[in-house]
């Protein structure tokens, strides 16, 4: 059997900026692969919802907070990623677009795995330890959610679930950090970012249906079947309800739900052009939502900053 070569995973459909990851010497690269340097979109994914939560509190002075979050997604989704791919190491050999990664292909070690893992759980402690007490004990309240992502498609057809719980729980600590009343529109707006995560993982998912279908991994894109487009319909309406609930929790006027008028046009754009047998289509749909991220981002700070609450 021929071994995979170091740069046979840049060719897979949702790795971005080749020249940069394909530029580093070798073993580093693998270790940028390894937490997906080369796919920063999951990294801009993680920190919208903790940006959404610190500027909707009404902390748009906060953009030291907001930098340290930014630093604190990308080294949290680099370690997620890196224990991901222990846990899933076997399983990823079966599926083509998973197959070269850097642990499944053998590139890493599993022991150079957990080292690395470790580094960027420090880069994530430093972070950490510039918020207030409240806000830390929130983010140390995802470590066990987080250890039992990568074993959720192993027990359920709805894995991009438990991830919206996951991926989205920074919206909790970037509030707490600036506050801690009006608990309820942190509900909604938490609630809201869950099932827009379903919804774009759930896109993200289309491009491994065939091969997850083989190997009996569960996901919410097979769940669905045909009926995927209308339930990622589906999930984007819910989250623009949970997200107008939030924002009438913190200013109950008409006029404020006005902000989400764009959020709701581009999950609109996402669900009309959203082909499901087009991986790249599906690719470019899902990587759309670093833009509705900021999108929402400018949202929230209208809301979260017209006046006093």
């Amino acid at each position: 059997m021929n071994e995979p070569s170091p740069l046979s995973d840049l060719g897979v459909p949702d790795t971005e900026h080749r020249g940069f990851v394909a530029s580093l010497p070798e073993p580093i690269r693998s270790y940028a692969m390894l937490a997906r340097f080369d796919r920063p979109i999951g990294s801009w994914l993680l920190f919208w919802p903790c940006a959404w939560g610190v500027l909707l509190a009404g902390g748009e002075e906060r953009w030291g907070l907001i930098l340290w979050l930014l630093l604190g997604s990308v080294a949290m989704r680099g370690a997620g990623c890196v224990y991901n791919d222990i846990v899933d190491a076997d399983l990823d050999r079966q599926v083509a677009r998973t197959a070269a990664r850097p642990v499944a292909s053998g590139r890493v070690s599993l022991q150079a795995a957990w080292s690395w893992l470790a580094v960027l759980c420090l880069v994530g402690l430093v972070v950490l330890l510039q918020l207030r007490f409240e806000a830390q004990l929130v983010a140390l309240g995802s470590i066990a959610l987080v250890a039992a992502y990568p074993f959720m498609k192993r027990v359920t057809w709805w894995p991009q679930a438990w991830l919206g719980l996951v991926f989205t729980w920074g919206s909790l600590v970037g509030w707490v950090e600036v506050r801690s009343d009006h608990l309820e529109a942190l509900a909604a707006l938490y609630a809201g970012s869950i099932v827009w995560c379903i919804g774009y993982d759930t896109i993200y998912a289309l491009q491994d249906r065939e091969d997850d279908a083989l190997v009996g991994i569960r996901s919410s894109a097979l769940r669905l079947g045909s009926r995927v487009r209308a339930g990622v319909g589906a999930f984007y309406a819910l989250a623009v309800a949970f997200w107008a609930l939030a924002f009438w929790a913190l200013r109950p006027d008409w006029v404020a739900l006005v902000a989400l008028a764009p959020v709701v046009l581009h999950m609109a754009f996402q669900v009309l052009t959203l082909d499901p047998d087009n991986g790249e289509n599906a690719l470019a749909r899902f990587r759309s939502n670093r833009d509705l991220g900021l999108v929402m981002a400018l949202a929230c700070w209208v809301v979260g900053n017209a006046g006093v609450i």
